[in-house]
């Protein structure tokens, strides 16, 4: 069983403190605060990389449904896009909308869209997500 680690270290309060977030393979390590969270300031956030998550395990996900099924993809690119509202109860997540791109040779739409929608549903980051709306939007090219 693969297990994968993140690490983040906040200091100070929520408005004015800061924070740095690293991924155990050491691939990402990035700043975060605030603004780069619940306004548009520059850093990264847990969204952002839930997003870079989802959209990652998407395409694979899809890709390996297709290529099983005998359309094996030219290619497969996965836009996410994760909300996060701001409501009277606190911060929430949702909608996520994936938004998919992908060059399938041989395969009709209706096969496609099949196939897309089982791997919305499939995919582990999908799955781990599940209390959370997830919308698709694939496009066959």
């Amino acid at each position: 069983m693969a297990v994968r680690t993140g690490n983040a270290v906040w200091e100070g309060d929520l408005k004015a403190g800061k924070g740095k977030l690293k991924l155990g393979s050491g691939a990402f390590e990035g700043a975060y605060n605030f603004p780069s969270r619940f306004e548009e300031g520059p850093g990264t956030n847990p969204e952002e990389l839930i997003a870079a998550a989802h959209a990652a395990c998407f395409s694979m996900a899809f890709a390996n449904m297709l290529s099983l099924a005998g359309f094996v993809p030219k290619s497969v690119e996965t836009t996410a896009k994760v909300t996060l509202a701001l409501t009277p109860a606190g911060p929430v997540i949702g909608p996520i909308e994936l938004v998919n791109s992908s060059s399938v040779p041989g395969i009709s739409n209706e096969k496609f869209q099949e196939i897309a929608a089982a791997a919305k549903t499939g995919c582990p980051v999908s799955k781990a997500l599940a209390s959370v709306e997830i919308k698709l939007d694939a496009k066959l090219v």
